[in-house]
């Protein structure tokens, strides 16, 4: 059952990015992780409470990492029985992908881990796709932009996708990952491990350590990541960088006399 912060929590999610409309088909990310098994459920339990009406269809990637992974569908798709959604198994070879990809593991498999959702989505007619990002999440990708590549950027709680016609939202956005492992143990869910073969050491579990780490020293550290995804946080940056044409019109008033 959805205590009262995480339903208002979710409730705020939809109605503050209007991510819920009448007669929406909603297809689910549902891994089997901790993540994904609330967000499917927390939509199951809102669809029966929202006068907006939508449907559900839940999709689990076999992304050919485990060799059990049969055995964990069979559970996830019980899991979607109880909460009477449908529930939908997609093979991709994403482990191949990587072996014959020479670029970052984790971005080789979200690439064809959301084109497989996207194409699933196209087949079965759903005109969104739910996934289970949380604001752990957000905050940690904001720090792995600034980080990597030098940009204040993060995933948006709505997307509209224009290529293939899809909306993505994230119900659970405003939801802290210790938010969500209460939930699931105080529920019993049955969390499936991981498949992924570098899991727990990836970039995302190197900046997740360190927001905590750093957090020892600045206990408001997470309050003012949180705060600095917001478009109006920027009070004071240098503006954009001048073009080539720009500085040698400025460059020529410094070396040469009028």
């Amino acid at each position: 059952m959805l205590s009262k912060v995480m339903e208002s929590k979710i409730m705020r999610a939809l109605v503050e990015f209007d991510m819920i409309q009448d007669g929406d088909k909603i297809l689910i990310g549902l891994s089997g992780g901790k993540d994904s098994q609330a967000l499917t459920y927390a939509l199951a339990t809102m669809q029966k409470i929202l006068a907006r009406k939508f449907s559900l269809i839940a999709l689990t990637i076999d992304p050919n990492f485990d060799e059990n992974f049969q055995y964990n569908a069979a559970k996830l798709t019980e899991f979607c029985k109880v909460l009477d959604i449908e529930h939908i198994i997609e093979g991709v070879d994403i482990a191949g992908a990587i072996q014959s990809a020479n670029k970052n593991p984790c971005f080789t498999c979200a690439y064809f881990r959301r084109a497989a959702i996207n194409r699933v989505a196209n087949k079965i007619g759903a005109n969104k796709v739910a996934y289970a990002h949380h604001l752990d999440d957000a905050v940690e990708t904001f720090m792995m932009s600034l980080l990597s590549s030098g940009q204040l950027t993060t995933f948006q709680p709505k997307t509209f996708l224009s290529r293939s016609n899809i909306t993505v939202i994230r119900p659970l956005i405003y939801l802290r990952e210790f938010e969500i492992k209460s939930f699931v143990r105080k529920n019993n869910f049955e969390v499936l491990k991981s498949p992924c073969p570098i899991d727990g050491t990836t970039n995302r579990q190197t900046v997740k350590n360190l927001i905590i780490n750093l957090g020892k020293t600045f206990p408001d550290l997470f309050d003012h990541l949180t705060a600095a995804l917001r478009k109006n946080s920027v009070v004071e940056l240098w503006d954009a960088p001048k073009n080539r044409q720009q500085m040698r019109e400025i460059y020529y008033s410094y070396v040469h006399k009028n």
